[in-house]
């Protein structure tokens, strides 16, 4: 019955974006099915964000549909079979011209987009994201046993199964590096496994026979940096061989002095160095928070919202990695998630302010679960984005409580997550920090309390302009889109966009 559902979702979905003949590309992130398509103007925006599972829709480089996590991973794989199926039971076209000119235009709306709205660094970041992303799911599932192993060690619980939890929860971690070379090569066009080859050497125990600027090196110094950039020359060394090597003798020699080369340089040099980064990585962090905790807590749950919606968060994700890789756990992310208790509390005092507007109230009942446990898109793209100031005071909301999470990093107790995707109360399971598990999980959801008091409090007095109330507090039709509704009031000041 669920496939079932999944795959009615999918069929949903289909001929409102197109069909599968405008379809280019089909992949999912933890909360969206991203798109590429050969002709965005064969979209019906509306029709999809009509649709009951479908959160909201997001463009950008590609055509992302929010259907929230665990739901995505369900739909995409039967949506690529619908499009499977449909091309393969496609009748031959008419002209033998609408296929080029489809390709044509296609390229030509990817080619525009790129230029006005990707910038080389964002670009970058994406990439970025494609390498790590995938990583998720293993984060949050190791992470979790390790949170559920360290509660029954603490407990004297189970002393015979605890060892056996320990391994499972640290095996992913042992080797991420192998993972985050194999996807880095997969990125920039390289064959997966020599770029999985060539991270393995960082933690393979025998480095630590080797010196290198005089120190002997240690299994896994350098971490994720060092194998994404120890991937990264693989793949420019494979295609320098590619190109040189004679096809006769390629299948030995490419992927011989792929290792060879790459293999050198990254334990003589690269190890050493993003080591000496890792490390600068997590002594910054603790710094900040140890010594500007409230203010940088403030500003970090601040901006996050802005830094989403521009992408730039991308960038978050290798630090992250490394803090966990490092230290157990990250500690920015509990403050970053405070940004989704502003969120939330921006809702609520929306749906308390317009008790006359059916269509957002009805948007705002639908999306608040799933607010609280960290999914954010449907309360952003659904109700505060399209509104304007709501946004900015749902930033304030996510400002309060990041400098609380900040506060009692300054006077010593510090919260952090044993893995990166989840937030909001979806967190808790993922909390780790320095004292005890009671008193991590009582400063950050004290942290999200406040993120939800302040969000709901700044925007219920500050969100709205007089002729923002008189305009949208109207018995609007629960079926008419709160994003279309809110588009005929001037939003001041208006978010940043990506």
């Amino acid at each position: 019955m669920a496939e079932n559902k999944n795959r009615d979702v999918a069929a949903s979905i289909l001929p409102l974006v197109g069909g599968a003949a405008n379809v280019t590309s089909v992949v999912h992130c933890m909360t969206r099915l991203r798109l590429g398509l050969a002709d965005r103007s064969l979209v019906q925006d509306e029709a999809l964000k009509a649709l009951p599972d479908v959160m909201g829709v997001v463009e950008d480089e590609t055509y992302q549909i929010v259907l929230g996590p665990g739901k995505v991973a369900r739909v995409t794989p039967e949506f690529e079979a619908l499009v499977a199926e449909e091309r393969a039971g496609a009748p031959a076209p008419a002209h033998t011209t609408t296929a080029d000119d489809l390709a044509a235009q296609g390229a030509e709306l990817r080619a525009a987009r790129k230029a006005k709205n990707a910038t080389p660094f964002k670009l970058f970041l994406r990439r970025i994201a494609n390498i790590f992303v995938p990583l998720i799911p293993a984060l949050i599932g190791c992470g979790i046993i390790a949170g559920i192993n360290g509660l029954l060690v603490n407990l004297e619980w189970l002393p015979g199964v605890t060892p056996a939890l320990a391994a499972i929860a640290s095996g992913f971690m042992a080797l991420i590096a192998v993972f985050v070379g194999y996807n880095t090569a997969k990125e920039f066009g390289g064959t997966p496994i020599l770029g999985g080859a060539v991270a393995a050497i960082i933690v393979y125990a025998g480095v630590a026979n080797v010196s290198a600027f005089g120190q002997k090196l240690s299994p896994g110094q350098g971490g994720v940096l060092g194998a994404l950039g120890a991937a990264v020359l693989a793949v420019y060394v494979e295609k320098w061989c590619r190109k040189w090597v004679p096809e006769a003798v390629d299948v030995l020699v490419t992927p011989t002095l792929t290792v060879l080369v790459s293999g050198l340089v990254t334990i003589f040099g690269l190890m050493y160095v993003a080591g000496e980064v890792s490390t600068g990585i997590g002594t910054a962090a603790n710094w900040l928070l140890d010594n500007t905790g409230a203010f940088a807590g403030l500003v970090l749950g601040g901006l996050f919202l802005p830094l989403v919606m521009l992408g730039l968060h991308q960038a978050l994700i290798p630090i992250h990695t490394t803090l966990i890789e490092q230290q157990g756990y990250t500690v920015l992310l509990p403050i970053l998630a405070m940004a989704g208790a502003g969120q939330v509390g921006c809702a609520i005092a929306v749906f308390k302010r317009l008790k006359h507007n059916k269509s957002i109230r009805t948007t705002i009942k639908s999306a608040l679960p799933a607010g609280f446990l960290g999914v954010g898109e449907p309360l952003i793209y659904g109700v505060s984005l399209p509104l304007g100031r709501p946004f900015v005071t749902a930033c304030v909301g996510g400002a309060a409580g990041g400098a609380f999470v900040g506060l009692f990093s300054m006077l010593g107790t510090k919260v952090g997550s044993t893995a990166i995707g989840p937030s909001g109360w979806a967190l808790f399971p993922l909390l780790k920090g320095d004292h005890s598990l009671g008193t991590t999980c009582l400063i950050y959801g004290g942290g999200l309390l406040i993120g939800y008091a302040v969000g709901f409090l700044a925007t219920y007095f500050f969100g709205f302009s007089k002729q923002m109330l008189s305009e949208l507090n109207q018995d609007v039709d629960a079926g008419e889109s709160p994003s279309a509704r809110a588009e005929a009031v001037p939003a001041s000041p208006e978010p940043a966009r990506a």
